[in-house]
């Protein structure tokens, strides 16, 4: 097999981003244990307005107030007038008490308001949530100024303490005082807000004027220059960036309504009782984590390769031939590991999601929609898999006229997701979100493999036969279906553990099979992992 050569960064960085991934990894790990013991003290009620109505306040307010600022200072890289830069981060802070006091009277008067007996505390906590959000603006100067000059374990460590934290008082408070209610994840959210500001000062405080500082040549020198300040005979911000920010900024409500699609139709159109929007995050949030563990890692790293191999917006005949061959040939792989993976997920997904949910959560998630949420979400993953592969390499052939007018289909999906998710949810409840989201991917999906299609068309090489795994393995994949579905009927969930356990016993023997089954007939694939994959991700983490 032909091998790809992907040219390394520095060492530094490298050392860098690993020691970041690795506690990255390990913080959400725990981060996920307490979130799991904190379900079995709460109501899905209580969840719901906590995960969806005030999160969404929280992020739509930090959202608007920043991410304008980000993007217009973030642009050019250090070189900047920092003093002038300074300055116009600090606007984001009255920017954020104006959309504070507007969202404010949104949540509090406009949206649905839920039954104080049952959920009580809400209008304070809405105060508490926007409080959050304008305290965490405090530290977005000194948060621009870190990425700006690559501090990038700063960022990793300053958000997983002030996770930890979070986590660590929710546990405390809901077992202690469950009483308190809403009051309980507005402190939560308080603390991590507080940590991360507190993370960042403390950090400055130390490194400003410290030999290492001057060693970077780092703009700054002394605290005060944290603060806003002006020097006569320049002007007190950078006009340019000013205007660049303005331009960012009209954009923005945009993509907001698109990032948060789902919980803006759950707020707003009150398609979802709040134990019902409960329910259907932390299943969102659960099913979303392959995604995030497995598929965006290798997204991530095989589009540098593609952008690296081919030459963007070029005919596949004027470009090299050998590299041109391999990308055909690390493409195909790619699309058949993804596939089994998918169909991995979506066989085993469909027989143990009530046990997942009730090992995660208790009755609170194994009781009503929760299973089936889940089983319908591990189908999404495999369209999630492939979509992302496909628009990987998709991303890296295009040209920029190419990428502009896809961005423009892009923007045409997500609209019609969105009303795809209200009539959905009408009909089909929490499942509707799901299948909204499965129709979008799936017409991304077919975007995706047209282009590429059209891109090999002239070629000898054909990387779409990636995505038609063995009649063998789809034979065990089939045994394993009805194999587990039989076995969550006789043995879970109600049994007790020892019960459980032969249903999980069941179900790995099954998956043994299956992955005997890829070893002896997708031997091309195996050589691909073993040669491309485990050498690469075995670096990462040495």
């Amino acid at each position: 097999m032909l091998q790809p050569t992907i040219t390394p960064c520095g060492s530094s960085a490298r050392a860098r981003n690993r020691g970041g991934r690795r506690r990255g990894v390990m913080f959400r790990v725990l981060t996920f244990l307490l979130n799991a013991f904190t379900l079995r003290f709460v109501s899905k009620e209580l969840i719901g307005v906590v995960n969806v109505r005030l999160t969404l306040l929280y992020s739509t307010l930090v959202f608007l107030s920043r991410e304008a600022f980000r993007r217009a200072c973030l642009s050019g890289g250090t070189d900047h007038n920092w003093r002038q830069v300074i300055n116009l981060l600090w606007l984001t802070l009255p920017l954020g008490v104006l959309w504070a006091s507007l969202l404010v009277c949104v949540w509090l008067w406009l949206l649905e308001v839920p039954d104080p007996l049952t959920i009580p505390h809400y209008g304070p906590a809405v105060g508490l949530f926007a409080l959050a959000a304008l305290q965490e603006l405090l530290a977005e100067p000194l948060w621009v100024l870190a990425q700006a000059h690559m501090f990038v374990r700063l960022k990793v460590v300053a958000e997983s303490l002030a996770m930890v934290a979070k986590c660590v008082l929710t546990v405390v408070l809901v077992v202690s005082a469950p009483q308190w209610g809403l009051y309980i994840f507005s402190a939560a959210q308080l603390v991590y807000t507080g940590f991360l500001v507190l993370c960042y000062f403390v950090y400055f405080l130390h490194f400003l004027g410290s030999g290492e500082a001057n060693r970077k040549y780092f703009p700054l020198q002394r605290v005060a220059d944290l603060l806003p300040s002006s020097v006569e005979g320049e002007p007190v911000i950078d006009w340019t960036l000013a205007r660049l920010t303005w331009s960012f900024f009209k954009q923005s409500f945009l993509k907001q309504i698109l990032t948060e699609g789902e919980r803006y139709v759950m707020t707003f159109l009150n398609v979802l009782s709040f134990g019902e929007q409960g329910v259907y995050d932390i299943v969102n949030n659960l099913g979303s984590m392959v995604a995030r563990f497995i598929f965006l890692p290798i997204e991530e790293s095989f589009y540098v390769f593609f952008a690296k191999v081919l030459e963007r917006g070029r005919d596949v005949r004027q470009q090299k031939q050998e590299e041109v061959a391999i990308a055909a040939e690390v493409l195909e792989c790619l699309l058949k590991l993804v596939l089994v993976i998918g169909l991995i997920i979506t066989v085993f997904g469909y027989a143990y999601s009530h046990l997942a949910l009730d090992i995660y959560g208790g009755s609170l998630l194994s009781s009503g929609a929760g299973p089936s949420l889940l089983r319908c979400y591990s189908s999404y993953v495999l369209l999630l898999a492939i979509n992302g592969i496909t628009e990987c390499f998709v991303f890296a052939a295009m040209s920029k006229e190419e990428v502009d007018r896809y961005n423009l289909v892009m923007l045409a999906l997500s609209i019609s997701f969105l009303l795809l998710s209200y009539m959905l949810t009408w009909w089909a409840g929490g499942i509707g979100f799901i299948l909204a989201n499965c129709l979008n991917m799936g017409l991304r999906i077919l975007h995706s493999l047209f282009y590429i299609h059209r891109y090999f068309l002239s070629s000898q090489w054909t990387p779409l036969l990636g995505l038609r795994p063995s009649p063998l393995l789809l034979l065990a994949l089939a045994l394993s279906a009805v194999l587990t579905a039989l076995s969550e009927g006789v043995f879970c969930c109600d049994g007790g553990w020892l019960l459980r356990l032969v249903h999980i016993a069941v179900g790995a023997g099954c998956l043994l099979g299956v992955l005997v089954t890829v070893l002896l007939t997708e031997t091309k694939l195996v050589q691909f992992v073993r040669t491309q994959l485990l050498p690469r991700y075995g670096k990462k983490h040495t």
